[in-house]
């Protein structure tokens, strides 16, 4: 059974001050949804509680048919350490650990899923490259390439298609719609509403709260994107805990 997240009454934050305020619903399984919003809106805190790097300050998070290691997620890029001197098969590899354990032996059952993950990504022959010399757009292919061999029911994904180029956008968008189709559940954060109209047929839209979440063309309907933009202009980053000026 495909994995599903509920969210009870959640507040999330930094230092006992809220990023994201009593928010409650479900991500459905198999599901497919775009988390948007505007800058600040708390859609990173979101993820990052979904995925288990960040406690709740209130309520909770119910993860459905879903272990911890059952859970592929994908940062920014911004969070990556390029200069690591790793190679793209080494990272791609680094997904494979529910498989081999952290000391397990890389069999030829692992190197034919690395293999197969490079060639879903474009990116045949790369493996002994080191990724401080790949492009923006080839060093995402090698993060799906590592989330692909994790083979995740649940697939948190924070601004995937951020700084790279239309084909790689492309192609990529190409293995979200593969992972749906297996019926896995995909929840990725985004920015640019064309696309997630296009491609994301599930939509949460964020303010700190949630304004709107259910069918892509209802959750982002004018009416709600300027509530949104108003929302997050009421808030105030020094606000005490739960509290919202009025």
């Amino acid at each position: 059974m495909s994995a599903s997240v509920e969210l009870r009454d959640l507040t999330l934050g930094y230092r006992r001050h809220p990023a994201v305020h009593h928010v409650s619903g479900q991500f459905a399984p198999g599901s497919l949804t775009a988390i948007v919003g505007p800058n600040g809106a708390g859609k990173t805190t979101l993820l990052r509680g979904i995925a288990g790097t960040l406690k709740p300050l209130d309520g909770e998070i119910v993860r459905h048919h879903c272990r911890r290691g059952d859970i592929a997620y994908l940062p920014q890029q911004a969070d990556l350490d390029r200069s690591f001197p790793i190679s793209v098969g080494d990272t791609i590899a680094m997904g494979l650990w529910r498989r081999t354990g952290l000391f397990g032996a890389f069999g030829r059952d692992c190197r034919e899923r690395l293999a197969t993950a490079l060639s879903a990504v474009g990116l045949e022959g790369f493996a002994p490259r080191p990724i401080a010399t790949l492009s923006g757009g080839q060093l995402q292919r090698v993060l799906f390439a590592r989330l692909l061999v994790q083979d995740a029911s649940l697939i948190l994904l924070d601004e995937p298609f951020a700084a790279i180029d239309a084909k790689t956008q492309s192609d990529l968008i190409g293995v979200i719609r593969r992972w749906h189709g297996d019926g896995r559940t995909i929840i990725a954060v985004l920015h640019d509403l064309e696309t997630v109209r296009a491609h994301f047929p599930q939509a949460l839209l964020l303010a700190r709260e949630a304004i709107a979440w259910g069918p892509t063309a209802e959750a982002l309907a004018p009416a709600h994107l300027l509530s949104a933009r108003r929302m997050s202009e009421r808030w105030v980053d020094d606000a005490p805990a739960c509290e919202r000026v009025a």
